[in-house]
């Protein structure tokens, strides 16, 4: 996972990194951003179709094993899963694919449980980032003159019954290329098995600090706990670089295949594997390739800052 070249990409991931440490405090060795996580690993079985869209390898392949991590929103390691500002959720998903010539390789969906995101670029989520630090006027300043950041702010995010019960979106769009050479821009959509299901503010109140962490372990070790990855098809003149932009629930939908999530991370190994493990929005890998969405490449270089960070404290 290289650093970008472009060096005014990488001030604006620095300085990225500063804001939210800035706003939820230093805390060494955690995410700047979703610091409060949980590890579980499993396997992802593609569809029959999957390989017809892309000539990756997880896509071929019988399976894959994976690596999930779910999230809660904000810097603050600690946050009460019950606290409002814990959503919208996170989930990474690490495909393991096979070694070529003794080296790792891997490739990484990132996700959250809302189909919104307040900016088009990393400059403009800074400025976002800089209102809220401000507060009062700065705040209504920046949502009137960006009302995508207010239709991001405003969509509603209730707290899941479950990591596991919890639909989550990739914002940003991805360009797959099957053997013959078509490509296809998909935006990822990562589905329960089990229904979706949500609290009530009166059944959140009723739930502790860690019940998300606590129910994800019990749920798993009384079973697998399934996921469908889906692809929606961009059609003519959706925009494919601008994750503010919505495309309409009419798109084709496509099924890639199925997590099956059958392991928890023991709280060590959780605490250390967090620490090392550095998730990568750009796919790197033959078959899926980044659109011109502007996000990803500062998320990118965003997340090696501080996954170096992380490792170093």
């Amino acid at each position: 996972m290289p650093f970008p070249n472009d060096e005014e990409l990488m001030k604006t991931a620095a300085d990225l990194v500063a804001q939210l440490q800035a706003i939820f405090g230093p805390h060494p060795g955690f995410r700047p951003a979703h610091a409060k996580g949980v590890l579980l690993t499993g396997t992802f079985t593609p569809s029959t179709t999957a390989a017809s869209l892309s000539k990756a390898p997880h896509f071929s392949l019988p399976s894959t094993p994976v690596l999930i991590r779910f999230s809660n929103s904000t810097g603050l390691p600690n946050i009460p899963d019950t606290d409002e500002n814990a959503d919208p959720r996170g989930i990474a998903v690490r495909f393991q694919l096979p070694e070529v010539d003794g080296r790792r390789r891997h490739t990484d969906i990132i996700a959250h449980s809302t189909p919104t995101f307040p900016t088009r670029t990393g400059a403009e989520f800074l400025q976002f980032l800089k209102a809220l630090a401000a507060g009062g006027d700065a705040v209504g300043k920046f949502l009137g003159e960006h009302p995508k950041a207010l239709v991001h702010v405003q969509w509603p995010k209730p707290a899941p019954e479950s990591f596991g019960t919890e639909k989550y979106w990739s914002v940003n769009a991805f360009k797959l290329v099957s053997a013959e050479g078509k490509e296809t821009f998909v935006r990822y959509q990562i589905v329960p098995t089990a229904s979706i299901s949500t609290l009530s503010a009166e059944e959140l109140k009723a739930k502790d600090a860690e019940y998300l962490s606590t129910e994800i372990r019990e749920r798993v070790a009384n079973g697998p706990v399934g996921f469908k990855i889906l692809a929606q098809l961009a059609v003519e003149g959706d925009a494919t670089d601008d994750a503010t932009e919505h495309w309409a629930e009419s798109n084709p939908v496509v099924e890639l295949g199925s997590l099956e999530l059958t392991a928890a991370k023991s709280e060590e190994e959780n605490l250390k594997e967090q620490k090392t493990v550095i998730f990568d929005p750009v796919p790197r890998v033959d078959g899926v390739e980044p659109s011109a969405d502007p996000l990803l490449e500062v998320r990118a270089a965003l997340y090696l800052i501080s996954g170096k960070q992380r490792r170093a404290a």
